[in-house]
């Protein structure tokens, strides 16, 4: 990890992170590597809340999925921050952020993603996101050219051209429109393989099936409509994904919109290669990095 400090340095790539009030961006004072949790607020006026850990140059953006928060990405924090700074991010109708948002799509939350960076002054970024991250961070970073270093998906963008058909999407919908609980808790399991710890299976499906169902219903529905191949091309950087094996990843289709594409798979994990095995996701982590970082210097 010190390689990719040095290199890091080396681009100049960001300013200094800062600490500051909750209700107020950070000012630009270095930060410590205490985390300092700050507020921001995106383009419809809802408060986006963030923490930023870490004490070297460089930074990496964390985006979680549909019905989770920053605190999924804690081991990924423990870990990294100790190297550069980390920022992760409460998506609108998520963790401590806003609630009373009209519009729920894609684009609205590539903008909170963009209203943290912003609030930060960050030039240069590398964006993670998982599930849904995945969709959100191609959209941020297609908002802003020139300061995304790369993306990295968390077992997403599988295909960036695959369209889930409307009717199968439609059942989803329907069975938490009638038992939300119920049938969040049955979409939720089957994303874990059969032999995933039970406690951090449960654990999970409790967290999320707790999410406010109207949110997370109106986010599900706004999702199939966001078009992932046309973000890729519009984002036009580097692309990496951790995936797991479940579902197979179409490098092929994914390197006509992305050329520079790659994955690193993780074998007998379900669809939260970060929970379930944080010390191996973190090392396929930091090689993304570096390798997004190293294109960057001799690009």
């Amino acid at each position: 990890m010190r390689r990719l400090a040095t290199a890091l340095a080396l681009l100049s790539v960001l300013t200094a992170l800062a600490c500051g009030t909750e209700e107020a961006p950070l000012p630009p004072t270095p930060v410590a590597s205490v985390p300092r949790d700050g507020r921001v607020e995106s383009f419809d006026g809802l408060s986006i809340a963030y923490t930023v850990s870490g004490s070297a140059d460089g930074a990496l953006v964390f985006v979680h999925g549909w019905s989770c928060d920053r605190g999924y990405w804690e081991a990924q924090v423990e870990d990294l921050s100790h190297d550069l700074p980390v920022v992760t991010i409460d998506l609108a109708g998520h963790g401590d952020s806003g609630m009373q948002r009209v519009d729920w799509s894609v684009e609205a939350f590539g903008r909170d993603v963009e209203a943290v960076v912003d609030a930060l002054d960050l030039t240069s970024v590398i964006l993670v996101g998982h599930s849904m991250g995945g969709p959100v961070v191609l959209e941020a970073a297609r908002r802003m050219p020139g300061r995304v270093v790369g993306v990295i998906g968390v077992d997403t963008l599988q295909d960036v051209e695959l369209r889930i058909p409307e009717e199968a999407w439609d059942e989803i919908l329907d069975g938490l429109e009638r038992d939300f609980s119920g049938a969040c808790q049955t979409f939720v399991r089957s994303m874990f393989q059969p032999s995933a710890d039970p406690e951090l299976v449960g654990e999970v499906a409790g967290d999320m099936c707790t999410a406010p169902p109207e949110v997370a219903i109106a986010v599900l529905r706004e999702l199939p409509k966001y078009d992932v191949a046309a973000a890729v091309d519009a984002a036009g950087v580097p692309l990496r994904c951790i995936n797991g094996t479940g579902f197979p990843t179409n490098v092929g289709t994914n390197r006509k919109h992305a050329p520079d594409f790659d994955v690193y798979l993780m074998e007998g994990v379900g669809h939260f290669p970060m929970l379930e095995r944080p010390d191996e996701f973190n090392r396929l982590l930091r090689q993304a990095v570096e390798e997004l970082t190293a294109s960057r210097t001799t690009g």
